[in-house]
């Protein structure tokens, strides 16, 4: 402890001797040090604060209707990207900073520094700051007012370009579609006229055309064995059913009453002709069947007027009761009769269907012996138009979602952007820090004045007492003290100028204080 104490005492006492270099040397470091100080130019900082909800209230009503162009990954983007390369061209070229630029290579110096000096820093995921720093206070207010201004259009603008770009493509592509699909209806509706016969139905187009072709041609061949059979009952009933009735009478009524039951059978098969005339033509053959009901009805009261013998009413007289007997014809048989040409017509109609069915199959049998892939081909058109046209109404509907959301982008506030805390031009500067300066310089000369004195003694060889000279190990007989108030005087004085020398360095680092205090509006 002695030793350190001793070591520290000699570092002193060979500091003190060399005290004016060591003052020299602080009034330098700190003289240059406030000068430099003084002359590094001040910087002005600007800012903005800026507020983006992407979740308005349009965007959900929106959702699934309009196409999603996600807003909030979309300012995201424009946030990361604000610094880029064309966006700093465009600022250089809005805030005059090009008229400074002697160069290409001072152009390279300027967008680097730029990119490093302005900040952009989020504070809420809806709010972040513009931050620029500049030694002109206009400039810095210029350069945040014009960043802000890019960012606006182009979460305004970029949106609306990329949704102009998107529904300009699906345009394009459904004019193409359309042209195709145009295209393949025409070969489907060539190729379905050319072979209607042999191509399922619009109405059952999973029953192929063959197979109903069979169906009905077994249909029709049924439907007239029905009628065949129906026609053979009616024939057994009509032969054994009496042409004529015998019937006690005095008077002849077969005669006068024979041809009003005709005429109002005559009346309904006319009536029934002119509702078959209303649906069908004149060379049907339900038409000429009916037409031969009423030609048999028109000449059944005149064959009983004038034939004698079969239908006519006669009149003939019994032997033994002497009583007078009438034959007058039996109306259940004309009736009878009537029906049975009704089902020879109906027949007649059933075997022309039938055939016609056994020759159409006949023919579609044909056809497809003949070209087996006709079917196949229509098959793969039909699926080929069906996939086109899916494509192009899917097309349709993306068109109009993106014409529904850039009317929502053009017409509407998708995205509020906000600004909270519009730039300014400072008046203030907020660099350097000038009284944090001066006092380092202050500290840094006094440790740089100590520091030389320390240095110096060091580097000194000469003894600043007898202990120390014993250690050379040779004889020291004493030494030889300095006595009397004049050395105690010289002493006190030296001190005294020391310290008037450190007391003025101190008050002048006080004045910069308060000069800098007043400068910066705090006093």
């Amino acid at each position: 402890m002695d030793a350190i104490r001793l070591l520290i005492a000699q570092y002193l006492r060979a500091a003190w001797r060399r005290r004016w270099t060591g003052v020299i040397i602080a009034w330098l470091v700190c003289g240059l040090g406030w000068v430099g100080v003084y002359t590094v130019p001040n910087q002005y900082e600007s800012s903005a604060r800026l507020y983006v909800d992407a979740d308005a209230v349009l965007t959900p009503l929106l959702r699934g209707i309009a196409a999603d162009s996600a807003p909030t990954t979309q300012l995201e983007i424009i946030q990361r990207t604000l610094l880029s390369r064309p966006n700093l061209e465009k600022l250089i070229s809005k805030t005059d900073l090009d008229l400074t630029l002697n160069g290409p290579s001072d152009r390279e110096r300027l967008l680097t520094r730029l990119a490093i000096d302005i900040k952009v820093n989020p504070q809420t995921k809806n709010l972040f700051t513009i931050t620029y720093r500049d030694k002109s206070a206009k400039l810095a207010h210029d350069v945040v007012q014009t960043l802000l201004t890019i960012f606006v259009e182009s979460a305004t603008g970029g949106s609306r370009t990329d949704m102009e770009n998107a529904r300009r493509f699906l345009e394009r592509q459904i004019q193409s579609y359309e042209q195709q699909l145009r295209a393949a209806e025409k070969r489907r509706a060539d190729f379905r006229s050319r072979y209607l016969e042999v191509l399922p139905s619009n109405d059952n187009p999973d029953v192929p055309a063959l197979e109903s072709a069979r169906a009905n041609a077994q249909q029709a061949e049924g439907r007239l064995q029905d009628a065949l059979t129906a026609r053979d009952a009616m024939k057994q009933e009509v032969d054994g059913t009496p042409a004529m009735l015998v019937t006690d009478s005095a008077g002849v009524p077969g005669a006068v009453n024979a041809q009003p039951v005709a005429r109002s059978r005559l009346e309904q098969a006319e009536e029934d002709l002119r509702m078959l005339l209303l649906k069908d033509t004149a060379a049907h053959p339900d038409v000429i069947a009916q037409r031969k009901v009423i030609e048999a009805l028109r000449a059944g009261p005149r064959e009983a007027v004038a034939q004698p013998s079969g239908k006519e009413a006669s009149v003939s007289r019994d032997p033994a009761t002497g009583a007078m007997k009438h034959s007058v014809p039996n109306p259940v048989y004309e009736q009878l009769k009537v029906k049975l040409i009704e089902a020879n017509a109906n027949i007649v109609s059933l075997q022309r269907q039938r055939d016609e069915a056994i020759a159409y199959r006949d023919r579609l049998e044909k056809v497809q012996r003949e070209q087996p892939g006709l079917i196949a081909e229509y098959q793969n058109m039909d699926r080929d138009y069906n996939v086109l046209r899916r494509n192009y109404e899917d097309l349709l509907g993306r068109l109009q979602s993106a014409n529904i959301a850039q009317a929502a982008d053009t017409q509407a506030d998708k995205v509020k952007l906000q600004v909270i805390d519009p730039p300014e031009i400072p008046r203030l500067p907020v660099a350097p820090n000038r009284i944090l300066l001066v006092s380092l310089v202050l500290v840094g000369g006094i440790a740089a004045g100590i520091g030389v004195t320390v240095f110096l003694g060091q580097l000194d060889r000469s003894f600043s007492t007898v202990d120390d000279l014993r250690t050379l190990g040779l004889p020291v007989l004493g030494g030889i003290s300095v006595l009397g108030l004049v050395p105690l005087r010289l002493r006190l004085m030296a001190v005294l100028r020391f310290g008037a020398a450190a007391a003025v360095l101190v008050c002048i680092y006080g004045g910069l204080i308060v000069h800098l205090l007043r400068s910066e509006a705090l006093i």
